[in-house]
């Protein structure tokens, strides 16, 4: 279980992260969601002992997290959103870097990594090396890598930045799987859709606040399940509904061209943030 304890990061006069306090719970594959700069970078900075707190506290499984306890930094592995990865080593270099960083026997490298190019798809290109990889499957060797030294907390800021919509698909599925297997997950994206598909739990985060948590559906249903898409000139005007009847009965009143359509993650993203923005 991940606690975060009144967690503060400030920069001179900026707060990035501000008094947020969430609790993660093992094995759940939990979203941070929010526009740039709302602190979701920051807190996985913070998670993954990378910066220090200004103030508060992290625990995982009941234990204070600081950068002398390897033994609880051993728990979380890192994918960030740039490619830190050697250009010129293939798969099997790569992996067996990572490993003897972590003094692991040459042999277990091994083992686990034949079993982890092949869960992921990538075993029949594991001689290219970084530089001559798609996107997708670099993203694909950078989970195989983190998953190397079995972390019990798996950490994703921006996984599928950059990658077309097949491999993001693929990303998708492999990331399901991770947590089918019990790994627990914290997730921050852009990709709202990504969130829904994926998370079990949201967070909403502007300006270094947690402003809500709730499951997808839960955040939907406040906004209402049902909307109506009025498409003008200039805009796209959307009115929200609690019951299909309801959005019905709205539309047919409707003299423009209208969509009516299942609410998604991304209204209420957009609703909030638009919001925030008036306050």
């Amino acid at each position: 279980m991940i606690e975060l304890r009144n967690l503060t990061k400030q920069y001179d006069r900026t707060v990035a992260v501000d008094n947020v306090s969430l609790t993660i719970e093992t094995g759940e594959f939990f979203g941070l969601l929010g526009s740039n700069g709302a602190g979701k970078t920051t807190t996985i900075g913070m998670l993954s002992t990378l910066l220090l707190p200004t103030a508060g506290e992290i625990y995982i499984d009941g234990q204070l997290l600081t950068r002398n306890r390897t033994d609880i930094k051993r728990k979380i592995s890192v994918i960030t959103q740039e490619y830190s990865m050697r250009q010129d080593m293939n798969m099997d270099e790569i992996m067996e870097y990572q490993g003897r960083l972590y003094y692991m026997p040459l042999r277990a490298i091994r083992e686990k990594t034949d079993y982890l190019l092949d869960f992921c798809g990538l075993t029949k290109d594991r001689k290219k090396t970084v530089r001559k990889l798609s996107g997708g499957m670099k993203r694909k060797l950078m989970v195989c890598r983190a998953l190397l030294t079995d972390p019990q907390i798996l950490l994703l800021d921006e996984p599928t930045v950059g990658m077309d919509a097949f491999a993001r698909r693929q990303m998708w599925d492999l990331l399901r799987r991770l947590n089918q297997q019990k790994l627990t997950i914290l997730l921050t994206t852009h990709y709202i859709e990504e969130a829904q598909m994926l998370c079990q739990r949201v967070a909403m985060m502007e300006k270094g606040k947690i402003l809500q948590v709730d499951t997808p559906a839960g955040f939907i249903r406040q906004l209402g399940d049902y909307a109506v898409d009025e498409i003008l000139p200039t805009l796209t005007h959307t009115s929200f509904f609690a019951t299909k009847a309801e959005a019905i009965a709205y539309a047919e009143q409707v003299s423009c061209n209208f969509q009516l359509r299942e609410t998604v993650l991304e209204d209420v993203f957009i609703a909030r943030s638009l919001r925030a923005r008036q306050e």
